[in-house]
């Protein structure tokens, strides 16, 4: 190392490429783009094109290289060609943010088999296929290598999401597991596990509820992408080269605190979800 001890400074991470899901929006959108201003090339990878292709014109503007890559993390097929796609391009991948997936609001009596199938493939299932294909394809070759999952709070029972939260403990025990068994390779497997972000999706709620979710967070604030970003960033840099199996909470104190979310009164009440 350097006499230079600075963190966040022009070209940290000069020359390293990522690989970034959900690339498209919100916080992997966010990601991208501070991993491209500490010069990261980026491969955006999600459902829809247009969105990434948004991205990754603004991920150019900054000087970077990007790619588009369409493909459900679903299909494990998928997920092998499009790694071998962006290994192909790049030459190899240094940095892997497993930040696509989704939920919706069910109660589990309610929950459908496809329901529930479609939400552990994209969140448990998904993670687990992208990061065995970048190692294989790239990490393992290289003898490095950061893969960052994405986590929300399963610490606590969410009423109308035991698909999610199951899918997310998980992703919490697969980051032990996969840091374990991949030391060797100087592959470093982390997680971060944000609270109340405040991303497009969170405009889709009432005014009322996301001023109760703020008055439930110790902080008395929701957080920003950025806030995600500079930790994914943070554990990419030098600085974070002995950091690994472990779940980062990023969440003003949230976690430490009582649930968001009211139980239900009884069969009929779906005020809780």
């Amino acid at each position: 190392m350097t006499g230079d001890s600075a963190i966040f400074r022009d070209n940290l991470l000069a020359g390293q490429k990522a690989l970034v899901t959900g690339g498209g929006t919100g916080i992997g959108r966010v990601t991208a783009l501070e991993l491209a201003k500490l010069g990261v090339d980026v491969a955006l990878v999600g459902r829809r094109p247009d969105p990434l292709n948004k991205v990754k014109a603004e991920i150019e503007a900054l000087g970077r290289k990007a790619l588009a890559l369409p493909c459900d993390i679903r299909d494990v097929a998928k997920v092998g060609e499009t790694v071998a796609a962006v290994v192909q391009d790049f030459g190899r991948i240094d940095i892997l943010f497993n930040n696509a997936g989704g939920q919706f609001i069910k109660p589990s009596a309610d929950m459908s088999e496809n329901g529930w199938n479609a939400v552990i493939g994209a969140n448990l299932s998904g993670t687990f296929f992208m990061s065995q294909q970048v190692a294989k394809q790239a990490m393992f070759k290289q003898k490095s290598g950061l893969i960052v999952n994405m986590i929300i709070n399963m610490w606590r029972g969410i009423p109308g999401a035991a698909h999610s939260g199951a899918a997310r403990a998980g992703i919490d025990n697969l980051t032990k597991t996969l840091s374990l068994e991949w030391a060797a390779h100087k592959i470093r497997v982390n997680a971060v596990a944000p609270g109340t972000v405040a991303t497009e999706g969170l405009a889709n709620y009432p005014p009322q509820l996301v001023q109760q979710l703020r008055s439930l967070i110790p902080l008395k604030q929701v957080g920003r992408s950025e806030d995600v970003a500079w930790m994914i960033c943070y554990l990419a840099s030098e600085a974070g080269r002995w950091i690994t199996g472990e779940t980062i909470c990023i969440d003003g104190g949230s976690q430490n605190w009582g649930s968001m979310w009211r139980i239900p009164d009884d069969d009929g009440d779906k005020a809780g979800y």
